[in-house]
Order: structure tokens, then sequence, then C-alpha cells
């Protein structure tokens, strides 16, 4: 009998939980604390402004593919102890980041950030699956966009603090104490919870990914998952600097409008929850709608005008509907195949950051951060992006009821 199998029995499960959901926002958590310092780590480094944004970038699309081969490893063997030595390597890294002054050591730890932060993350994911069904596993599935939604609410106005008191090296200190922080518990109340390590056999594993990716309604509800956070990422990317610099506005600022929109996506997340008996695609097709109404209105407004208040208005009200969506697409993406955990796991938020990182940097290379205007036509790309999916996801609606 596997460890797994008794921890989903002994009095540690409830503890093992908690841990599992705490970490869930570690990516988070690594995207976005960081996100106030973005135009002062340019000046202090002495490199432009995409140059510094790149960071991010590498972060999310290591992080992307890591996701989407790590779930096979998983099944093979096992997710606590790879787990655990990923938030060792991850605490590591943060420290030589906060010790540095090379931008392409930065680059290197930022990798390496995307692949072991991917792994605890798709793990954690992979846990609920291993130890719940049905109706208890929709539960914790939903619960995860909430749940993670923490770390991009909590982490830039921790960020914005830190980088006016300290400086933008803080914040990767703060992280590696956040993952020790974490880790010690882990170590003590976590186990392994796969109840059957799978053999490691590539045309085999190949097999269930084509299966994965052929599944139309799977893949497509995937890209819906990716325009929907990459929403997020755009302000994440463009926020700071038309805050700090087109506005004029403190780093602190940038934290509080940030944690201002983490909450937009949260609440999204809650009511992506609350609506889960209801005919799924009707709903996604009133939440689509009045997302191209929002990015309309905000588009023509911002020529009359154009300020702090403006900007967090229409993005909140934007970010409100992209939680809704990811909510809903990821619950039922991550359920579509639960003998695959691992694999279902991984390839979710791997595809989905693929189309994050793709859409993200293709954005920014073209419509530069200056102001409300560009942000608004950066999620009107995004918003018709999603409609051309949800129109193709019509044709097979019945799938999703």
């Amino acid at each position: 009998m596997s460890r797994g199998i008794s921890l989903a029995t002994n009095s540690n499960r409830g503890m093992a939980n908690f841990l599992a959901m705490a970490l869930l926002p570690l990516s988070g958590f690594a995207t976005d604390i960081y996100l106030p310092s973005l135009p002062n780590m340019a000046g202090t480094l002495h490199v432009s402004n995409i140059q510094v944004q790149l960071t991010l970038t590498l972060f999310l699309v290591s992080y992307g593919i890591t996701q989407l081969f790590i779930g096979s490893v998983l099944d093979s063997f096992g997710r606590y102890r790879i787990s655990m030595l990923c938030l060792v390597v991850f605490a590591a890294s943060c420290i030589v980041i906060a010790n540095t002054s090379n931008i392409y050591i930065i680059y290197a730890m930022r990798i390496l950030h995307g692949i072991t932060v991917g792994t605890v993350v798709v793990g954690k994911r992979a846990y609920f699956i291993d130890l719940f069904t049905g109706d208890k596993l929709k539960h914790y599935l939903s619960l995860f966009s909430i749940i993670w939604s923490t770390g991009p609410i909590v982490a830039p106005f921790i960020g914005g603090y830190l980088e006016q008191s300290f400086g933008w090296q803080s914040n990767f200190y703060f992280l590696a104490g956040f993952a020790v922080l974490l880790l010690v518990p882990e170590f003590i109340y976590s186990a392994e919870t796969l109840p059957h390590f799978y053999p490691f056999k590539m045309r085999s594993i190949a097999r269930v990914y084509l299966t994965m990716v052929k599944t139309s309604d799977f893949t497509l509800g995937l890209v819906m998952c990716g325009l929907a956070y990459c929403m997020v990422i755009m302000f994440n990317m463009t926020g700071p600097f038309i805050i700090e610099h087109t506005l004029k506005l403190s780093p602190i600022v940038a934290g509080y409008s940030s944690l201002f929109l983490g909450i937009a996506w949260m609440l999204g997340g809650f009511f992506g929850k609350a609506t889960i008996t209801r005919p799924f695609f009707k709903r996604m097709v009133v939440n689509i709608t009045l997302q191209v109404l929002f990015v309309i209105t905000m588009l023509i407004s911002s020529w009359y005008i154009s300020n702090l208040y403006t900007l967090l208005s229409f993005a909140f009200i934007i970010q409100l509907a992209a939680g809704y969506t990811f909510n809903n697409f990821f619950t039922y993406c991550l359920a579509r195949f639960p003998k695959n955990g691992g694999i279902a796991s991984g390839l979710s938020g791997g595809m989905s950051y693929i189309v994050i990182s793709v859409c993200s940097s293709g954005i920014i290379f073209f419509i530069h951060a200056k102001d409300e205007f560009n942000l608004g036509l950066s999620y009107g790309i995004l918003i018709a992006l999603s409609v051309m999916v949800m129109l193709a996801l019509g044709m097979g609606k019945k799938k999703f009821g």
C-alpha cells in the first residue's frame, strides 16, 4: 500500500489539504509580487522596460512548458518528493536573484522558477484528483482559481510596500521565505498520494497526450482559460508603467491597483462556483457578451476621460468576467480525464500558459504600455479571440450542457 493511500485516511489529511491549497498561489506570488518593482528594476539594472518585462515572459513560458510534460513524470514517480525538491530549488534561486545585478542570471533563475513552480502546482492539483471523486472533486476544482487568486491579490500589495521600503530585491527574499515557510510543514504533514505508479513508457504516455489534445472541448476550453488569464497578465505587465510613468503615481499605488484587480478575479471565481450547476454554454455566452460591451465602452471613454479611476473601473469589470471564464473552463478541463490526473493537470496548466505567453508577448511587442486606450485595445484583442473560440465551441455545445 502506498503512502498516499494512508494519507487519505489518517489524521494528517486535513493539514495536507490545507498545505496543498496554500501552495497553489505560489505561481501568482512568483509572477506578481515584483510587478510594482518593474520600473525601478529597469532603472537599477540599467536595462530597458522590454528587457525587464522579459523576466515575466520567461517565467510564463517555462512554467507553461513544464506543466505540459511534468504530469507524466509525476504520474510515474509520484508527487511528494519531487515537489519538496522543487521548493528547495525555488527558494535558493530567489536568493540568487536578490544578490545579482546581471539581467541574464535573473533570466536563468526565472526560467528555473517556472520549472520548479510548475512542478509543485501540477502536483498539488493532481493531489486532489488522487484523493477525491464526484461532487467533492468538483468542489475542490472550482476552488482552485479562487484560492490561486490570493496570489495576484496579496502579492503586488506586499510588493509595493517592499519596493518602497527595501528595494526590489526584498521581493525575492520574501518569495524564498514563503517557500521555506511551507516546506517545513509540508515535510511533516504531507505524503505521497499517487495510488498507482504508472510505468514511464513514452509510447503509452504519448497516446494519453494525443487523446487529450484531440478532444476538442478540452483543448478549446484550455485556450479560453489562457485568453482569460492573459487579461490579468496584460494589466500586470503594463499597469505599473501606466500608473508610475504616465500617471506619475507611486509603486504603492500600483500595488493597491493590482490588489483591487485581484479581488475582481477572485469575485469572478466565486460567481463561477456559485453558478456551476447552471447550463454551461448559455452562461458563458452571456459572460463574453458583457466583456465585448465593456471593452468597447472602455475604448470610447478613454478618448474623453482617462485617469486612475476610469482605468481601474473598466479593468475591474473585464477581469471579473475573465475570472468567471477561467473558473468555469478550468474546472471543466481538470475533471475531464480523472484517470490521468497528473497529465490532465499538467496539460491544463501548460496549454493555458502557452496561450498566455504567446498572446501577452505578442501584444506587448506591438502595443506599448503607455495609456488606458492601449490597455483597452489589448483587452479587445483578447476578447475578440475569445469570441472566435466560443463560436468554435458552439458547434459542439452539447458536450458542455
